[in-house]
């Protein structure tokens, strides 16, 4: 079981490589996700808390003379075709600004597939800013953001990282600071759970936590706080869908971090450490235990 450690000065960033611009693209997770209700269009309203975290995507754009969005991966299991979001993304902003330029894209996944950690909106949001600027469109934060809503529900969010309260589908953002920046050891089932399944299986809350006293936590800076407060309403479906999550879970747990959880819809699953140190020795404690294929990532939050 491969235990990756990524350099956590790193985060989203963007850079010119020759005519190459070069975008780093986050993970993220999610230290409080409630479910308020259900809305008529299908999807559900919620409340969360997400952070972005040192794991990365990274994408290349070049400018392509025949003005055709063209997209290549590293992960074959990936499509290249419309129906993937940084295409989707590319093809959103050439219609919405009439930009007649085209791109080659070259995206190289990092961030593990279906895992809860929403690599493709990152992506989105990703292509999105790299293509603002390699085609000078001159758009803002704000009409960036109004795009990603369109594109995916967590997309937005990625406009305003390190750590975000979004409310409606997730698109409503409202930025948060963090006192100081947090350590996680994120483990990355090979299994996969869909979004879509997951939230079709959940009840709603009679009574829905509302979340504040763990951004208040998260605002203060004091990790035990956040630790106490973790809340992921998704985790008790999705370990019922695949108990691997359950398994992990508890194991972190006797490893003694600060607090445990279930990302998103799952399946990943993270410790929240005290310090690097407690990161170090749950992330190696861990990888010697895991029977199952999965992959352990020593990150932590990103800077703003």
């Amino acid at each position: 079981m491969p235990l990756h450690s990524f350099n956590a000065g790193l985060h989203g960033t963007s850079k010119r490589l020759g005519n190459t611009l070069v975008v780093q693209a986050p993970a993220k997770v999610n230290l409080f996700l409630e479910i308020l209700a259900k809305r008529p269009d299908g999807y559900h309203d919620i409340a969360t808390l997400m952070v972005t975290v040192t794991l990365f995507d990274v994408l290349k754009f070049k400018e392509e003379d025949s003005g055709d969005i063209r997209l290549t991966c590293s992960n074959r299991e990936l499509s290249t075709g419309p129906d993937n979001l940084v295409f989707r993304a590319a093809a959103l902003l050439k219609e919405r600004t009439g930009c007649k330029k085209g791109v080659n894209i070259r995206l190289t996944k990092r961030i593990p597939l279906a895992a809860g950690l929403a690599g493709g909106s990152s992506d989105a949001a990703a292509t999105c800013t790299g293509l603002n600027r390699l085609w000078k469109l001159g758009l803002s934060l704000k009409e960036l953001s109004a795009l990603g809503a369109e594109l995916g529900s967590d997309v937005s969010f990625f406009f305003s990282p390190p750590a975000a309260w979004c409310t409606g589908r997730g698109e409503k953002v409202k930025p948060l600071s963090l006192k100081k920046r947090l350590w996680f050891v994120l483990v990355a089932l090979p299994m996969g759970l869909s979004t879509a399944r997951v939230y079709q299986r959940v009840q709603v809350p009679l009574r829905p936590e509302t979340g504040k006293e763990i951004r208040q936590a998260v605002q203060r800076g004091k990790v035990e706080e956040v630790g106490a407060q973790l809340h992921n309403r998704l985790q008790p479906t999705a370990e019922k869908m695949c108990p691997a999550v359950r398994d992990v879970r508890e194991r972190l747990r006797k490893l003694d971090p600060a607090g445990v959880l279930m990302s998103g819809s799952g399946p990943s699953v993270f410790a929240l450490c005290r310090n690097r140190h407690e990161a170090v020795r749950i992330a190696r404690q861990l990888r010697h235990g895991l029977k199952e294929e999965a992959s352990v990532f020593l990150v932590q939050s990103c800077r703003g």
